[in-house]
C-alpha cells in the first residue's frame, strides 16, 4: 500500500465515523508563543480542549505537518542516525472535543489498524499510564488482549503534553513488536526499552488537564480525546520496510541524490547513508517551513530553521555536490505538491531561500572546518578528547557552526563538546551586550470568567459598567463588560483613550487582552489619583473614548498594507507573502518574503498603484464568513494570524486585494490621501521589510521629490 492511500484510508474511515476532515494547519503556530513549531495534531485545537473555542463539529480528523528539532520536543541531533527519527513528519489523527472518550477511541484505533488496513494483532501490543487503570481494562476485557501486552509505565512515556503548560493526560500507545529476535533480547524488555524492537506507531491521548504554569494539573472542563499516529512509520511497517527511509517517501528523495551524485545508496556503507537520511529529512522540514512562512534567522524557530539548513550542508560536502540541497528541494516540491499545494505557489521562495542559505553558510564552512580541525589537534596533544566550550562558541560566533553542528564533526572524531562551557560563554555575551531573554508574562492576571464584548469596529465611545479592578501600587486595571478601546493585534498598535468614571477622566495608559475565547477580557490601565482611588470600583458606570485622531491615522495605514501587499504582488510575483507588519498612527511597517532587494523602478511602480487604487476611492467591503468559503474566494490569510473556521473577518478592496484581518480600516480607499515608501530593507535571507506613510506626511515626500511645474 503506498503512502498517498494510506493517509487517504485513514482520513476516510474516521470520516465514516462522523469525524469532519480538517486540513492541516501551517507549521509555523499562529500567536501561540509556546511553540517554535507546530509538533502535534492537536495544537491547532488547542482552544478547543481548554474549552475558549467552539466550532460545528465535536470530531475532528487530520494529517498535521510537524517540525521537531527545537523546544521540548526536539529529535535533530538522532536524524540520520537512527531507523526512525525525522524532524518534519506527518501525523495522522482523531480528536473528540466532550464526545466520546478512552472507550470509543480505543476501539476507532483497534478496528483501523486490524480491519481497516488489516495488520497482524499478535505483532501488536501495548502500554497504558501506570494509574490508569480504566484503559487497563477497556485492552483488556474490551478489545481483549492478553495481560502479557499491555504495560503499564510510567510519566515519561504515557503521559502526554503539548508544552510546559496547556491541555494533557495520561495515554495508551499502540506499538509494532518486531519479535524477541530483535533488540536487547531480554526476557523484560518493554515499549520503554529504546533498543529498537518496539516501534510505537500511534499514540491514543486522553485529554483531562490543563496543566499550569506551576505545574500543577487543572481539570479541563471537558474530557477529550487526541490521537496521534506516525505516518512514516506506519508507512514502513505497510510496506515491510526496516527503516522509514526505505518508504517510498522517502525513496524518489534517495533516488534523486543518487543521480545527483553518482552515489548508491544500497552499496553505501552505515556512515554513507546517515548523509541520505539526513538530506532527505532536512529538505523535507526546511522546504515546508519556509512554504508555511519560517524564515532562517538567528533567533527562535528561525534559527532552528538555519541549524536545519546548515546540518544539510555540513554533510552535503560529503557527497560532493555543491548545490545538491536546493536541487534536491525542488523535486521535493514537485513531488508533494500535490498533497501540499503551498509548496508549489511558494517554489520560487524556497529555492531563493535555500540558495542564500547554503551560499552564506558555504563560505565560511571551510574556514570553520579548518578552525576546528585545528583545535582537534591541539586538544589530542593534552589527551582530552573534548571540544572546550570556548572553542564550540569561537566556532558559533565567528563561523556560523551552531553548536549542533560542533557535536556532529566532534562525534565522527571520537570527540566530545564542552555544552556547560558553551552556554557559559553564550550568557556572557548576552550579558556584555545587553541582551536579555525576552519574557512571556502576562501584564496582570485576570480570572477566566471575564468576557468583554469588542463595540470598536461600530463605535468610538461606549458608557459600561466595570466588571472587575485589579489594583497594583499607582496603577489600576480595569475590566468593563463592553470596549471600544482596539487592543495591539494582528500588527496593528493599541488604541489611545480616555476612561472616565464619576466625571473624572483618566487617561489609558496600556491595553491588554486576556482569554483567548471569542470575547476575551480588554483590561485598561490607568494612574490611580488618591482623593479618586475610591471612584475605581466594581460595578461603577465608566464611559470610555478612543483617541479619534490616531484611531483614524491607524485605520489608513492599516487598510495602505493591504494595498501594499497586493501591488508587491502584482509587481514581484505571488511569492511575496507578509511575514509580519506594524501599524500605528505615525507609520507602517510591512515584512514580506522576497530575497532580492527591491530596484528604485520596482519602489516606484508600487507606489504609483496604491496610489492609482487610492485616487480611485474604492469603497472596502467588510464581512464575516466561513474560513473554508474565504479560501475558495482566494482571500489571503495574514502571516501568524490564527482564524477560527466558523467564522473570519473579509477585508475585500474590489477587484484589487482581499484579506483575512481584523483591526480598523478606512470605509473608502480615498481616505488614505496619499502613500509614500520611505524605506525598504533586508532583515533576514528570504525576508525584507518596507517602511512607509500614509496621509500629510507621505504628501510632503512627494513633494519634496518632483520639480515645481510652473504653468
Amino acid at each position: 500500500m503506498n503512502s498517498f492511500d494510506i493517509r487517504q484510508k485513514f482520513l476516510n474511515f474516521f470520516k465514516k465515523q462522523n469525524h469532519t476532515i480538517v486540513p492541516s494547519s501551517p507549521l509555523i503556530p499562529a500567536e501561540d508563543p509556546t511553540l517554535l513549531f507546530v509538533n502535534a495534531g492537536m495544537n491547532q485545537f488547542k482552544d478547543m480542549f481548554l474549552g475558549v473555542e467552539k466550532r460545528s463539529y465535536t470530531r475532528a480528523t487530520s494529517s498535521q505537518k510537524c517540525v521537531r528539532a527545537g523546544g521540548k520536543h526536539n529529535d535533530l541531533d538522532e536524524v540520520g542516525f537512527t531507523n526512525r527519527h525525522l524532524t518534519f513528519f506527518e501525523m495522522l489523527g482523531n480528536f473528540s472535543f466532550g464526545d466520546y472518550f478512552k472507550k470509543e477511541a480505543i476501539e476507532f484505533a483497534w478496528q483501523f489498524l486490524i480491519k481497516e488496513i488489516k495488520l497482524d494483532s499478535q505483532n501488536l501490543v501495548v502500554s497504558v499510564y501506570k494509574t490508569d487503570d480504566e484503559s487497563y481494562e477497556i485492552w483488556h476485557k474490551t478489545i481483549g488482549l492478553e495481560k502479557e501486552r499491555i504495560f503499564k509505565l510510567g510519566e515519561e512515556d504515557n503521559f502526554w503534553q503539548m508544552g510546559e503548560t496547556g491541555p494533557c493526560g495520561p495515554c495508551s500507545e499502540i506499538h509494532f513488536d518486531k519479535g524477541s529476535g530483535v533488540g536487547c533480547k531480554t526476557k523484560h524488555c518493554d515499549p520503554s526499552c529504546p533498543c529498537g524492537r518496539f516501534i510505537e506507531i500511534w499514540n491514543l491521548v486522553f485529554m483531562q488537564y490543563d496543566r499550569q504554569s506551576d505545574g500543577t494539573l487543572k481539570p479541563l472542563k471537558q474530557t477529550g480525546v487526541d490521537t496521534g499516529m506516525g505516518f512514516e512509520r506506519l508507512s514502513m511497517i505497510l510496506q515491510k520496510k526496516d527503516s522509514i527511509f526505505e518508504s517510498d517517501l522517502f525513496e524518489f528523495l534517495l533516488n534523486k541524490i543518487e543521480k545527483l551524485t553518482g552515489k548508491s545508496y544500497a552499496k553505501s556503507n552505515a556512515d554513507a547513508k546517515v548523509v541520505f537520511h539526513v538530506l532527505a529529512d532536512h529538505v523535507r522540514s526546511s522546504s515546508s517551513s519556509i512554504a508555511d512562512g519560517g524564515s532562517p534567522s538567528n533567533e527562535r524557530r528561525g534559527y532552528v530553521l538555519r541549524k536545519i539548513i546548515r546540518r544539510a550542508v555540513l554533510f552535503a560536502q560529503k557527497l560532493e555536490d555543491g548545490d545538491l540541497f536546493p536541487k534536491l528541494a525542488e523535486t521535493f516540491i514537485d513531488v508533494m505538491s500535490s498533497v501540499f499545494p503551498n509548496l508549489k505557489t511558494n517554489k520560487d521562495l524556497i529555492l531563493n531561500v535555500l540558495r542564500a542559505e547554503v551560499e552564506q553558510f558555504s563560505v565560511t564552512l571551510e574556514q570553520g572546518q579548518h578552525k576546528f580541525f585545528k583545535y582537534v589537534k591541539e586538544n589530542k596533544k593534552t589527551k582530552q578528547k573534548i571540544i572546550s566550550g570556548e572553542q564550540a562558541f569561537m566556532l558559533y560566533d565567528t563561523y556560523g557552526f551552531p553548536p549542533e553542528l560542533t557535536q556532529v564533526m566532534a562525534r565522527e572524531n571520537g570527540f566530545e563538546v564542552d555544552m556547560r562551557g558553551f552556554e557559559k560563554e553564550m550568557a556572557k555575551q548576552k550579558a556584555q551586550s545587553g541582551k536579555k531573554e525576552k519574557g512571556g508574562k502576562e501584564l496582570v492576571s485576570l480570572p477566566d470568567s471575564l468576557e468583554t464584548e469588542f463595540v470598536g469596529y461600530d463605535l468610538l465611545e461606549c458608557t459600561s459598567e466595570i466588571i472587575h479592578v485589579e489594583k497594583d501600587g499607582k496603577f489600576a486595571w480595569v475590566v468593563t463588560k463592553q470596549s471600544p478601546f482596539y487592543v495591539e493585534s494582528g500588527g496593528q498598535a493599541g488604541d489611545h483613550g480616555w476612561i472616565t468614571i464619576e466625571e473624572h477622566a483618566y487617561p489609558v495608559k496600556k491595553l491588554f487582552k486576556s482569554g483567548m475565547g471569542d470575547r476575551p477580557a480588554i483590561a485598561a490601565q490607568i494612574v490611580l489619583e488618591k482623593d479618586k482611588e475610591s471612584q475605581v470600583r466594581v460595578g461603577a458606570q465608566a464611559h470610555c473614548v478612543v483617541d479619534n485622531f490616531k484611531r483614524e491615522n491607524s485605520t489608513k495605514n492599516h487598510t495602505a498594507t493591504h494595498l501594499l501587499q497586493a501591488a508587491l504582488v502584482q509587481v514581484l510575483g505571488p511569492q511575496v507573502k507578509q511575514a509580519g507588519s506594524q501599524v500605528n498612527d505615525q507609520s507602517f511597517r510591512f515584512d514580506f518574503t522576497f530575497s532580492k532587494s527591491l530596484t528604485k523602478e520596482q519602489v516606484e511602480q508600487v507606489e504609483q498603484i496604491v496610489n492609482q487604487k487610492i485616487q480611485e476611492n474604492l469603497e472596502l467591503e467588510i464581512f464575516c464568513t466561513t474560513l473554508h468559503e474565504a479560501q475558495n474566494q482566494g482571500v489571503t490569510a495574514a502571516f501568524g494570524e490564527k482564524y477560527n473556521p466558523e467564522c473570519v473577518r473579509v477585508v475585500k478592496i474590489p477587484g484589487f486585494s482581499s484579506e483575512l484581518c481584523g483591526g480598523t480600516h478606512v470605509s473608502r480607499t480615498g481616505e488614505i490621501g496619499c502613500f509614500k515608501i520611505t524605506s525598504e530593507v533586508a532583515l533576514a535571507s528570504g525576508t525584507r521589510r518596507i517602511v512607509g506613510v500614509t496621509g500629510p506626511e507621505s504628501v510632503k515626500l512627494f513633494q519634496q521629490s518632483f520639480a515645481t511645474v510652473k504653468l
